[in-house]
């Protein structure tokens, strides 16, 4: 007797991670273009390229964020079996917290700022201060996945370490400026100091709340006031102390503060940085408007002077852009005294943008600027060394694979968004020339090949 024995194997249907993206070529060359145009700026206000790795120790990124941040820090099991040096009591109690410290010592970087710091720490002795860098690459958090918010996503950094002058926040303001007027989007950028923001917990007579009172401040956007006092309501602050903050939050300039901060020194304080950087701007015009915005707290606890934040005008979207002002980050790694400020590109929430209010260049879509069409195997070969000609002339070239029908090879060239298909036929190999199609205009001209590349170029 014989048997048979089927077997079904189920096709597992292929997924990413949620909050992550594939990323096609249209795509691709549109990010470029992004990072192209932030870098061309970074550079000219002397910054310098600097990458680190993707994973940190978590001792490096933990603690550095607030207690927001750290939740959303991802963390990565320790090689092997994770669970050989797990902590017993805390796995038996599943308590999660006590445990990740035994089964993970690495993370993702949460952010480009922190992991700059630990990089500053580490090469002090060979940089020159003060030390301007810029990075472009990815971070993670993990975050709830939704609208312009992902799970891994690109920033592009520019940050000052090693002194206090308030000429680079200034400078960080024209770089916002300059970047998002040579992607042609219109922005607010917004600024506010965190010593402005402590003022404000002094004059409600809760210095020591300062940490509460920020961490709801920095939802206003998301919960809007009411949601802001609930928060505030639910972390004991005093109804009273609450009222202040309210009254506070509506003042129109930070000019109006100065009666309100009278007795804080640290409030005074900030509202003179504040002058000082609309000081060195006001002569210095602008592409976008600089707002003062007394409700901006930027939630990073690192921050301790000016906050920055960029939203774009005619499209709802989050924040594509923040920074600040970080007194002494390098401290917490053994460097104190070490002073920095910076601000962050938000490269996907940009892009987002870009595609939605259609800010794009129509030729990023054009990788490939010519085709090659050719009719039967003499034409093909031909068009094979006018192709490797028309390259080393620095033109980006395709043939079609195979010679035969121009109606298919014409369709293939407008999925591609090829702007010019070269027709070669026995006319075109016998004069060692080539037909020039504008797929565009649909104007036509022939030439030789050194002139082709000279008038597609």
């Amino acid at each position: 007797m014989r048997f048979r024995f089927l077997i079904f194997i189920t096709m597992q249907k292929p997924s990413i991670p949620e909050g992550t993206r594939d990323l096609g070529p249209e795509q691709v060359r549109k990010r470029t273009y992004i990072f192209d145009t932030l870098r061309a700026v970074f550079v000219k206000f002397g910054f310098q390229p600097l990458e680190t790795p993707a994973m940190e120790n978590l001792s490096t990124l933990t603690g550095k964020y607030g207690e927001e941040g750290d939740k959303l820090l991802f963390k990565i099991l320790n090689n092997g079996d994770f669970l050989s040096g797990a902590d017993a009591e805390a796995l038996a109690a599943k308590n999660s917290a006590k445990l990740t410290s035994s089964i993970a010592k690495r993370g993702l970087r949460y952010d480009l700022t922190v992991p700059f710091a630990r990089y500053v720490v580490m090469n002090r002795g060979t940089l020159s201060f003060p030390f301007k860098r810029y990075q472009i690459q990815p971070v993670w958090r993990a975050d709830r996945p939704q609208r312009g918010r992902y799970r891994e996503f690109f920033q592009c950094d520019v940050d000052v370490i090693g002194s206090e002058s308030l000429l680079y926040e200034a400078e960080l303001v024209q770089i916002y400026d300059e970047a998002f007027a040579k992607l042609n989007l219109p922005v607010v950028i917004k600024i506010n100091n965190r010593k402005v923001l402590f003022g404000i917990a002094e004059a409600a007579g809760i210095p020591d709340r300062f940490t509460d009172m920020t961490v709801a401040i920095d939802k206003l956007d998301k919960v809007g006031i009411e949601g802001v006092r609930k928060e505030l309501n639910e972390r004991g602050i005093p109804d009273a102390a609450i009222e202040t903050i309210e009254k506070i939050l509506k003042t129109p300039d930070f000019q109006s503060l100065k009666p309100i901060f009278a007795n804080s020194e640290t409030g005074l304080q900030g509202l003179e940085e504040l002058e000082r950087v609309f000081q060195l701007l006001s002569k210095t015009p602008l592409s976008n408007e600089l707002q003062f915005d007394v409700t901006l707290a930027r939630g990073l606890s690192y921050y301790t002077g000016c906050i920055f934040e960029v939203a774009a005008k005619n499209y709802q979207m989050g924040s594509i852009g923040g920074g600040g002002r970080y007194a002494d980050l390098t401290g917490v790694f053994g460097v104190p005294g070490l002073s920095g400020v910076g601000v962050s590109f938000g490269a996907d929430r940009i892009y987002d943008v870009l595609e939605g209010l259609k800010l794009f260049p129509e030729t990023l879509s054009e990788s490939v600027k010519i085709m090659l069409a050719s009719f039967d195997e003499p034409s093909f070969e031909y068009a094979f060394q006018c192709a490797t000609e028309l390259r080393a002339a620095g033109v980006a070239v395709e043939m079609y694979p195979e010679p035969g029908k121009l109606k298919k090879q014409f369709e293939y060239a407008a999925k591609r968004n090829i702007p010019f298909v070269a027709i070669i036929g026995d006319t075109e190999v016998a004069s060692k020339t080539l037909t020039i199609k504008d797929q565009k205009t649909g104007e036509q001209w022939t030439a030789g090949v050194a002139e082709a590349a000279k008038r597609l170029l």
